[in-house]
């Protein structure tokens, strides 16, 4: 579908950041130095892990099987081989999407990691990762052959990287009020992250009508609550994340069985925000006003929900659409010296905008177009044009979203970011919400300076952005993924609004 999009066929950032992010949340491996008493194993205690296991989980979505996963690990030069693998089927926007990634890493004989590699399949996109600890810093290759790119990232720790959590549960005394710290390190956002578990108390439970004795372990992540239980021999019995995501330990037989994404929940109405009233004639609308309630607890800095566009106070959200002509102070490229501007022309982890395709593909549409406002207009023009509108479960890259042309919002959005800062236009990405079908949805966009920040969305051609865009986080994946903190808790009241 080119062209001719209506907001009925939203495509948000829900499915991507909500899979992923959830993924590796139920999968990390807690950390050799903790505050209190240490998890990791000694090697010369692990004798008993043996050469080879594997582990089967269903995944349940809202109590319907959605997906399995696959752990395995044998040991390997002093330490350990360990893969991950996970297939789901996802309702997204009524599409059935499938979604293969596969984790392979090696680990040392106390789990701390020591390479990866990372890659996930959506049918129409793949895109993979691979890193290699080498002292206190990460060393990330993204990309294949001369488009391959390198980036360090400074460690504050060696982190642990999925799966081993089924091994190191074998071999620990187990405690009611025990407390531990757990870091990992999440390949699909390139982030560290710690986290506090804590040994709540045992527990019973029933697996297909088998009764167990188990420890209940909670930790919080982005604000979000994990529930591990854990079997008297260690082994992970149950996993409950949010959003209604669990997993449950299965077997090689019955895990690929009774799939069913057609029966399963919408995963993007799942995350979507109900209002009190709705908002009619949405492009007329040149101010609406919100109560909005969750935001308390929110990890993310809340400093951005105040810009020149919308105002944060006492609860209440006033957001006043940008009125053209807009302020123009530059010709394109932009060559000021305000380094708070000039950070948002430079490339960054998948938004490559000094890739020479990317590079190419900016000239051609710029033309002889120097006025950053018309140019951007006409790049905006050019995504909407170009991409085919398809809900997407993936890393996005602006030049494999240029090479498939197919995405959501994210890839439009990212695309869009790369060729403006090609171009010479700061661009940055913004993370919200958005009103369609009389809900609030999670969606993301983009503003471009111009001599002011300008909103701009690439998925329905919108420049300014409609009032109902409601900007909560600007930047890339890895401040993204701070969002997680506030689905399912986010409250909105429509106060009142007006037209131009």
């Amino acid at each position: 579908m080119k062209g001719g999009l209506t907001k009925k066929y939203i495509f948000n950032i829900t499915g991507i950041l909500v899979v992923c992010l959830w993924l590796f949340l139920l999968f990390q491996l807690f950390n050799k130095e903790n505050s209190t008493e240490s998890l990791i194993l000694n090697v010369e205690d692990q004798a008993g892990i043996g050469e080879s296991k594997r582990i089967w989980k269903d995944i349940l979505l809202n109590d319907k099987k959605v997906g399995y996963s696959i752990n395995s690990i044998k040991q390997f030069e002093e330490g350990y081989y360990i893969q991950d693998e996970l297939f789901l089927k996802l309702n997204l926007m009524g599409f059935e999407k499938g979604l293969y990634t596969i984790t392979q890493s090696s680990v040392d004989s106390s789990f701390r990691l020591k390479n990866f590699y990372f890659k996930i399949n959506s049918g129409v996109i793949s895109y993979s990762i691979s890193g290699k600890v080498e002292g206190n810093s990460l060393h990330i290759k993204t990309g294949r052959g001369r488009r391959a790119k390198t980036k360090v990232i400074n460690l504050t720790e060696i982190p642990m990287l999925s799966s081993g959590l089924d091994q190191l549960f074998t071999r620990i005394d187990l405690k009611p009020g025990d407390s531990r710290r757990l870091s990992f390190f999440d390949p699909s956002t390139m982030t560290q992250k710690d986290a506090v578990f804590k040994v709540v108390e045992k527990d019973k439970i029933k697996i297909n009508r088998i009764e167990y004795d188990t420890f209940r372990i909670e930790s919080e992540m982005y604000g979000n609550k994990l529930t591990f239980w854990v079997g008297m021999n260690g082994d992970i019995l149950k996993e409950e994340g949010f959003m209604g995501l669990t997993l449950i330990k299965s077997s090689a037989a019955n895990a690929p069985l009774n799939i069913d994404a057609g029966d399963a929940d919408d995963f993007y109405e799942i995350a979507a925000v109900t209002v009190d009233k709705k908002i009619p004639q949405i492009n007329r609308l040149g101010k609406l006003r919100l109560k909005v309630e969750g935001l308390e607890d929110a990890e993310f800095d809340k400093s951005g929900l105040n810009n020149d566009r919308q105002v944060f106070e006492n609860s209440i959200l006033t957001v006043t659409k940008e009125t053209e002509p807009f302020k123009t102070v530059f010709t394109v490229p932009y060559s000021g010296d305000d380094e708070e501007i000039k950070k948002y022309l430079k490339p960054e982890y998948n938004i490559e905008s000094e890739d020479e395709k990317i590079i190419e593909k900016a000239r051609e549409i710029a033309g002889n177009t120097r006025s950053p406002a018309a140019l951007s207009k006409i790049m905006m023009t050019w995504v909407f044009n170009t991409l085919e509108k398809r809900p997407v479960v993936n890393i996005p890259s602006a030049v494999e979203v240029l090479e498939t042309k197919t995405g959501d919002c994210n890839e439009h959005a990212t695309l869009l970011t790369a060729l403006l800062r090609a171009a010479g236009i700061p661009a940055r990405i913004s993370v919200g919400l958005v009103y369609t079908r009389e809900k609030f949805f999670y969606h993301a966009w983009v503003e471009a300076y111009t001599g002011e920040w300008i909103t701009m969305d690439p998925t329905f051609n919108q420049m300014p952005a409609d009032v109902t865009h409601i900007s909560l986080i600007r930047g890339n994946i890895d401040k993204q993924v701070e969002i997680m903190g506030v689905i399912g808790k986010l409250r909105l009241e429509v106060l009142d609004f007006e037209y131009h």
